[in-house]
């Protein structure tokens, strides 16, 4: 029984099945595909191919991701943090997250996350609100967010 031929078109095909799936980064995509096929020049050459032709795209990935996160309740801290691991470029994630929203928007998930997990009171003492903050600040939400919650 003899493996499948690594050619450009194998490694093309489960690329864009992952593409299928779900925006990937081309840093994330090329790790996914490497892992898969022992021919990591053939991989970057395919990744290449794939976002010269706009089926790969770094922004559109960035702007996907930004939601996501947002929509599961993540700051913007962690969100970028999260993206700089992925291989994504500064001034695209900064495009995005200007893009995304501004201080307000942030500021509003913050409260509503605060709420769901500790509900609309405030912090009776000092140990409660620092519990509270400890649990935005993990979430990657700003100093200045957070701060504002409490005032």
């Amino acid at each position: 029984m003899s493996a499948e031929p690594i050619t450009h078109a194998t490694i093309r095909f489960s690329a864009m099945n992952f593409l299928a799936m779900r925006e990937h980064s081309a840093k994330e995509l090329q790790q996914k595909l490497v892992l898969r096929f022992d021919d990591s020049d053939l991989v970057s050459e395919v990744v290449d191919r794939l976002t010269k032709e706009s089926l790969q795209s770094d922004e559109r990935f960035c702007e996907a991701f930004i939601a996501m996160r947002a929509r599961q309740g993540k700051g913007p801290v962690r969100i970028l943090l999260e993206l700089k691991e992925k291989g994504v470029a500064a001034e695209l994630i900064d495009a995005a997250m200007d893009a995304h929203g501004q201080d307000s928007y942030w500021f509003e998930l913050a409260a509503k996350e605060r709420i769901k997990r500790f509900g609309s009171a405030v912090p009776r003492d000092i140990k409660d609100k620092s519990r509270q903050v400890r649990f935005l600040q993990y979430r990657g939400f700003t100093g200045s967010q957070i701060n504002g919650l409490f005032k």
